[in-house]
């Protein structure tokens, strides 16, 4: 199953073993079974503390990785492939009793976790978060036996899928009920599971003495302020609701110069690995609500704390712009998605439709074009907006219609799920109905900035306004990347301008101190 380089590497992993692990797989006749079979032997023949034994589980075909002496339990039904194979890889070395590269008190706070949890993650093995989500449950699984969890290859079990109604991974079930929908971190889901959780840390921030440089925000503008501040001996804090922001879920990067390509994860676990290389206080599954000036710059968080700076760095870039239609909010999750390489194959054999004629909408058209039956573009514009190259692949795919001055006005649907929608030719006023399963909305970026609302001059899209040093109308608040008004929404261009910013931000501190010390002296 494996080729002689992966089984090389993983080989080396599982030096890492120190406890036996039992792998029970759960096989029929069909080639999937089949395969995940020949992978449980290939990993049996790696480790002498590895053990394989087969036998009837609830679904077929799956393999349960089990550390016998704990009692823990970590399942993947279907063939942990692809994106989820790092996820095989740490669930062996979990139960194998590898540390967990999690804080000790965090380690603590789940194994102390009263009650039984049987989480249940559907997920597409496309898909760019779902490992997140799969890795954060399966190490809590990891460290108390009295939570479990199984991988669900949506699109291997189709009938549990629509028995559910998942139209978006990943989906995660909780004792039979839904849980969550999207990335989810190990706090977050602590925070759910124990309501005391999120006070207690909250309680924790309160304590920590003001920062030179607050930077709010973890995409690659909020990272490299960190760095640039840190790297000036200035006590630096970086508050986020999770790190990475936008990039964690961009699937191909071919524009980073320097590196010919990569994915959004791999980028963000290097920002983070970079960012943990200074001394910067790194607060995540934190989102601020509001910013007020004094002496020290005062951010209240949503969780209650307030935190206390210097100067202040805003980074907290942008989403998925939404169309703004009856429908659309009532079908997200059941039809209506914004991320085709994670929900794109839950789609298979069906009609969708892709809304944005851009880079984005048409690359996301071509790639759905591969899995599904037929795709509509649908473009405001009179013309596409995407790179030649890109509309001459889309033109020559037999199963891709695209339909310019088209106005969305409606998302339908049968109360479950999303049926098709509507929509306007803007060159005749004609109105039309198109029967689609699933609608990929792809309409550009919307920045984070709605909680800064009258505290900082913004452009009427809502975008912070900066200049040259990235300062905003504030004095000592800064901003850079998506969230500001910067010409190109790029990683590259995100990156600079949080260097720029950070830089403005220590040319600023310098100044302010100095100013300070005039007017003492003069006072005097």
């Amino acid at each position: 199953m494996l080729d002689a380089n992966v089984k090389n590497q993983l080989n080396t992993y599982l030096q890492n073993l120190k406890h036996p692990v039992e792998l029970v797989v759960s096989v029929d006749d069909s080639q999937k079974a089949q395969e995940l079979k020949s992978l449980a032997a290939d990993i049996d023949s790696l480790s002498s503390l590895i053990s394989v034994t087969e036998q009837t589980g609830e679904r077929i075909p799956s393999m349960a990785v089990i550390n016998p002496a704990l009692g823990s339990q970590i399942t993947f039904a279907g063939l942990p492939m692809g994106h989820e194979f790092t996820s095989l890889v740490l669930a062996l070395l979990h139960s194998g009793g590898h540390p967990i590269k999690l804080e000790a008190d965090v380690i603590e706070q789940i194994r102390q976790l009263p009650g039984e949890y049987r989480f249940e993650t559907y997920v597409s093995l496309s898909c760019q978060t779902c490992p997140e989500v799969v890795q954060a449950l399966n190490m809590m699984a990891a460290i108390n036996p009295n939570i479990t969890n199984v991988m669900i290859d949506g699109s291997l079990f189709q009938d549990e899928v629509n028995e559910r109604n998942i139209m978006a991974v990943p989906s995660v079930y909780l004792n039979g009920e839904q849980f969550s929908m999207g990335a989810i971190s190990t706090i977050e889901i602590l925070n759910k599971l124990d309501v005391n959780a999120a006070g207690r840390k909250a309680e924790q921030l309160n304590q920590k003495e003001a920062f030179d440089v607050l930077v709010v925000g973890g995409g690659p503008a909020g990272a490299s302020a960190a760095i640039y501040a840190a790297r000036k001996g200035l006590r630096t804090g970086i508050v986020a609701d999770k790190f990475g922001g936008q990039v964690a879920e961009t699937v191909g990067i071919e524009n980073f110069i320097s590196v010919k390509a990569t994915e959004g994860p791999k980028l963000v676990a290097n920002l983070e690995a970079h960012v943990h290389e200074y001394d910067v206080d790194i607060m995540d599954n934190q989102r601020a609500l509001s910013l007020k000036s004094g002496e020290l710059f005062e951010l209240e968080l949503e969780s209650g704390a307030v935190l206390r700076s210097k100067t202040v760095l805003l980074a907290t870039g942008a989403r998925w712009r939404e169309m703004n239609v009856p429908g659309e909010q009532e079908y997200r999750g059941s039809g209506v998605a914004y991320c085709p390489h994670c929900d794109g194959p839950l789609f298979k054999g069906k009609r969708v439709a892709v809304i944005g004629g851009g880079n984005s909408g048409i690359e996301a058209a071509i790639d759905l074009a591969n899995i599904v039956e037929h795709v509509t573009v649908l473009e405001f514009d009179k013309s596409l907006r995407a790179d030649d190259v890109l509309q001459r692949k889309a033109n020559s795919m037999g199963n891709i219609e695209i339909i310019t001055q088209a106005m969305t006005t409606e998302v339908t649907g049968d109360g479950k799920r999303v049926n098709g929608l509507n929509y306007t030719d803007r060159a005749t006023g004609e109105s039309h109905h198109v029967e689609v399963a699933g609608i990929f909305v792809q309409i550009g970026l919307v920045p984070n900035s709605e909680w800064l609302k009258d505290t900082i001059d913004m452009t009427a899209r809502g975008e912070i306004t900066v200049d040259a040093k990235g300062e905003t109308s504030l004095p000592g608040v800064f901003a850079a990347g998506d969230v500001t008004n910067s010409a190109y929404k790029q990683i590259i261009i995100a990156m600079g301008s949080g260097a720029t910013a950070s830089l403005g931000a220590f040319d600023y501190l310098i100044r302010h101190n100095v100013d300070e010390s005039s007017s003492e002296n003069v006072a005097a």
